[in-house]
């Protein structure tokens, strides 16, 4: 059981190392050509370049913050905060969707104004920025896309590039059209359509830390099949009520519950096989259990745990014929 924690604990700091390498070659990459965007897209006159570099300009500051979570989060748990700090990664993660959903609100407020107020714009110039800002984009969002998978901070930070790197895009085929056919439009219509891209995701990452951040159930965990599928795996174990399960990162989940053990089992026994189901068949390797006589529980369990208890009567006269 030891060896366990102590590789999740291994795993854990060395995924953090990784992600705050990655975040760091991000924030270098994206910052020095950020500054070249800015100029190529006031020179050019591209909305499609500005609304990119205006993008980048809080990608780099999304990265740094990105970055500065990821070092955080490698900090060991001390008596203010007995679970570390993980939760700092989440917290900058929701912030970067917040952030992307102004920065679409943004790109929508100044498209609109330059679709009644066309502006020209320097295609040739737009054209050429655009193609190094795409290179950029794509190398960054290779660094940050293989990284580690379930680390919401690296999403988010991820989902700021790929904002980038579609803008990076539009704004090429911007280009192309304004010199083919000038027609000017074509910036503003594309920088919309990016805008709504970056939306979707950006709607789907401030979700989900929100959710986590809310201490909300996992989404592969049910309390109710929890509560249910316990008892019928372990004789000893008569009921489990007061389930509550939340998680400190997408990756880590943690449960507390209460079981009611049977009159003449071995309570220490059921403990330690109640800890074996719940870390190899629901990945809980983290859990805080309170064991109860099935006829001296300390709280009453609500209508559906009652329901359940009803049910395992049933289904298991003799475990609980000591209940009165």
């Amino acid at each position: 059981m030891a060896h366990d924690h102590d590789h999740s604990h291994h795993h854990t700091h060395h995924a953090g190392q990784d992600s705050q390498r990655r975040l760091f070659w991000a924030i270098l990459l994206t910052g020095g050509f950020m500054i070249a965007e800015v100029v190529g897209g006031i020179v050019s006159g591209s909305l499609a370049l500005l609304a990119d570099a205006g993008h980048m300009l809080t990608d780099t500051a999304a990265l740094g913050l990105a970055w500065f979570a990821a070092r955080i989060s490698r900090r060991p748990a001390d008596e203010k905060r007995s679970f570390g700090y993980h939760r700092v990664q989440i917290l900058a993660a929701f912030v970067n969707g917040l952030t992307l959903i102004a920065i679409v609100v943004w790109i929508l407020i100044e498209a609109i104004r330059r679709l009644l107020s066309p502006v020209a714009v320097m295609g040739s110039t737009m054209l050429a920025i655009a193609a190094l800002g795409l290179v950029v984009n794509v190398v960054v969002f290779a660094i940050l896309h293989f990284g580690d998978r379930d680390n919401l901070n690296i999403r988010g930070a991820a989902l700021h590039v790929l904002g980038d790197l579609l803008g990076s895009v539009a704004a090429i085929v911007a280009a192309v059209v304004i010199l083919a056919t000038g027609w000017m439009p074509i910036d503003p219509l594309l920088s919309v359509l990016v805008a709504m891209l970056i939306l979707r995701s950006a709607w789907k990452l401030t979700r989900e830390s929100a959710h986590i951040l809310l201490e909300g159930t996992p989404e592969s965990l049910d309390p109710v099949t929890l509560r249910r599928e316990i008892p019928e795996q372990l004789e000893a174990v008569c009921n489990v009520h007061h389930v509550h399960v939340w998680s400190l990162t997408p990756g880590r989940h943690l449960i507390s519950l209460h079981a009611a053990i049977a009159e003449g089992e071995d309570r220490q026994a059921a403990l330690v096989a109640i800890r074996s189901l719940l870390e190899e068949r629901y990945g809980l390797d983290h859990a805080t259990i309170q064991l109860e006589s099935w006829h001296q529980c300390a709280d009453e369990p609500d209508s559906d745990e009652r329901h359940d208890k009803a049910d395992t009567r049933a289904a298991r006269p003799t475990c609980c014929s000591e209940a009165g």
